[in-house]
């Protein structure tokens, strides 16, 4: 009997000590949930956020402006200073001209990454889930990814004449295969567990598609959308400098050829600047958001 109580008393011990670990663990995870999620200090939001892209912009224009002052560039036809091309700048803006060549792009290429996306999303899921499909324009698809979309613009302007039908044609064949590659390749990096769960649970077809599907292949998705931008600014910019037009406008790749024809190397770099902005610009106001979004809802994201 004294033998059975001792054992007891040692059993009802090591319970007790194995109910204050878990305890601990669950006190752990509690904390790690509660911790203050709130916005940094002002501060510290300057110093990582703000200040490495300012410091990296006045090192270039240092470098830039020490070319001209130094002679190691003492043609101007070559490569102007800050200064004539902050010049350019200010002459679009007071002509009102500026807003005008940013718009003029901008538009166009986010509707024809639109269409581009209506596309290319449910090509994409086709391409991945019927085998058949897959066998047969699958490859087609990751060659037309690695064709130079300035191969496009000829034709295009050939079946389409100047106008705004040829610059979306030439987006959507940059981008849709990006999209739907990116697509395809989030498909197939989604564990057959959740396909299984899902049709265990009813999610077949268009439902777990949508419910399932998708929503497992966000990582890879968003990555060819990005592609997917990527491809439809650089083709945008691409018919914009081969085929102009009055009826067209004058948007940034315009800007640029006009600055060739001109030997305008001020409006030449004023072209490039913007076109670089505004590829800056659409990442930092969508794409990076809609990363952290997925990145914070799979518990995978570090504020730095």
């Amino acid at each position: 009997m004294a033998g059975t109580e001792t054992k007891t008393a040692h059993s009802a011990e090591g319970t007790e000590a194995r109910g204050a670990g878990l305890d601990g663990v669950e006190a752990g995870l509690d904390a790690l949930e509660s911790a203050d999620t709130g916005r940094p200090p002002l501060r510290q939001t300057l110093v990582r956020k703000v200040l490495p892209p300012i410091t990296a912009i006045v090192v270039v224009l240092v470098l830039w402006q020490s070319l001209i002052t130094f002679r190691v560039v003492d043609d101007p036809t070559k490569l102007p200073s800050p200064a004539d091309v902050a010049g350019e700048f200010k002459d679009a803006w007071l002509q009102g001209t500026l807003l005008g060549f940013i718009w003029t792009s901008v538009s166009r290429g986010l509707l024809g990454f639109l269409f581009a996306l209506a596309i290319g999303t449910p090509l994409g899921l086709l391409v991945a889930r019927v085998k058949f499909v897959r066998a047969a324009i699958g490859p087609v698809l990751s060659g037309l990814q690695s064709l130079p979309s300035v191969a496009w613009v000829p034709p295009a302007v050939i079946w389409l004449g100047l106008d705004n039908s040829m610059m979306y044609a030439v987006i959507l064949l940059g981008a849709v295969p990006s999209i739907a590659n990116g697509l395809v390749s989030g498909v197939d990096q989604v564990p057959p567990l959740f396909l299984r769960a899902g049709r265990t649970m009813g999610a077949t077809g268009l439902r777990g598609a949508w419910h399932i599907v998708l929503p497992a292949a966000l990582p890879g998705y968003l990555a060819g959308l990005k592609q997917g931008w990527a491809f439809s600014w650089r083709s945008l910019m691409a018919a914009e400098i081969i085929a102009s037009s009055p009826d067209l406008g004058i948007g940034l790749g315009a800007l640029l050829e006009n600055g060739r024809n001109a030997s305008s190397m001020s409006m030449v770099f004023q072209a490039i600047i913007l076109i670089l902005f505004v590829g800056i610009a659409i990442d930092l106001l969508i794409f990076s958001p809609l990363e952290r979004w997925v990145l914070r809802s799979r518990g995978l994201y570090v504020k730095g």
